[in-house]
């Protein structure tokens, strides 16, 4: 391990949680967009992460990073809308791909994340200073 083993993992975990967040806002500024039935819908993002395997001290705990994004899938809601611009001659519209409530969640569990990882950051920093200033006296 590395003198700075504690800050790099922790700044992969920030790095992830950061675009964790990103793509559930994303996901939840698009929940109201609707198309025309046939099209494909928006569907909600989601990152797959994985340990971060790199060097010979992976097993031992060296982060992590987003291997992926995928979509979810699932068949889209069709809603009567006749007033909808993009309806089609029955009146229809198809709904987004979009658990708002699981955004929602999946939302303060990445933000629990981010602060956690944000926090690991700043005590290894604390811990490298406390160090440096026992080596000056």
């Amino acid at each position: 391990m590395t003198p700075f083993s504690a800050m790099d993992i922790g700044r992969t975990g920030v790095g992830m949680a950061h675009h964790w967040m990103d793509k559930i806002a994303h996901n939840l500024a698009n929940a109201n967009t609707v198309t025309t039935p046939g099209e494909e819908p928006f569907r909600a993002m989601r990152q797959v992460v994985q340990p971060l395997d790199s060097g010979p001290f992976a097993n031992s705990g060296s982060g992590v990073v987003t291997a992926a994004t995928v979509r979810d899938d699932g068949d889209p809601i069709l809603t009567y809308d006749p007033a909808h611009p993009l309806a089609d001659e029955d009146g229809m519209v198809q709904q987004p791909v979009v658990d708002t409530g699981a955004q929602m969640v999946d939302m303060m569990i990445a933000q629990r994340h981010y602060q956690a990882n944000l926090r690991t950051v700043s005590s290894a920093h604390e811990a490298y200073q406390a160090a440096l200033r026992l080596g000056r006296q």
